[in-house]
């Protein structure tokens, strides 16, 4: 076998793959999350989002949102008090969360 018979099937066997790449898999959907999703974590969160995984992000950020409704209802100023600590720590949390992901998305 030549040089140029292994050349012409290896640029054979290229093609064959690449035909059956491009004919494999959906196109990415860009959305305005992805947009707002910084360059470095877009991968990572775009593997999640695959899997059915929430980031964790958005699991505080519900969190808080029930937490935000149980003090606008609760009438005990003891419990109102200390709905109102968790609050303030889970926010905290969440703040300290997006500011190391706005870190790490920027690499």
């Amino acid at each position: 076998m030549s040089d140029q018979d292994i050349e012409r099937r290896i640029a054979r066997d290229i093609a064959k793959w690449q035909r059956g790449v491009c004919e494999k898999g959906a196109p990415l959907t860009i959305d305005e999350g992805w947009r707002q999703t910084p360059q470095g974590l877009r991968l990572p969160f775009s593997v999640l989002k695959s899997a059915g995984v929430p980031p964790r992000e958005v699991e505080l950020l519900a969190q808080r949102a029930a937490l935000r409704e149980r003090l606008e209802t609760c009438a005990d100023a003891q419990q109102r008090e200390r709905l109102e600590r968790e609050l303030s720590e889970l926010e905290q949390n969440i703040a300290f969360r997006l500011e190391a992901l706005q870190r790490l998305g920027r690499g």
